[in-house]
């Protein structure tokens, strides 16, 4: 009568925590990768401006003081190297297309 008893309320403990297991939620997936696309988009909104601004002044105050020939050559390297950036992204595109077009 005992052993019955005892196996009742084993029972029971043993539902309650099978029971408490299962309605306890599942850890959420670890992240896969890096969202680089929100990456670019907050470096293209937020630190771009200010670098450009920054570079503006500078250009700004070397003219004041009679200096054209260095403003000048230093707005050229800017130009020339946001052609080179915008270069590189439209290559980064073309081979995208590229790629799927022979690969599929």
């Amino acid at each position: 009568m005992i052993a019955i008893e005892l196996m009742g309320t084993a029972s029971a403990a043993v539902d309650h925590a099978l029971h408490t297991l299962a309605s306890t939620p599942l850890a959420e997936p670890a992240p896969k990768g890096i969202d680089t696309s929100g990456v670019v988009s907050f470096f293209a909104s937020k630190i771009a401006p200010i670098l450009l601004a920054v570079l503006g002044v500078i250009f700004i105050g070397r003219a004041s003081r009679g200096e054209i020939s260095k403003v000048l050559t230093s707005s050229a390297i800017a130009i020339i190297g946001l052609a080179f950036i915008a270069g590189a992204a439209t290559l980064f595109f073309v081979g995208d297309y590229l790629i799927k077009l022979i690969f599929e």
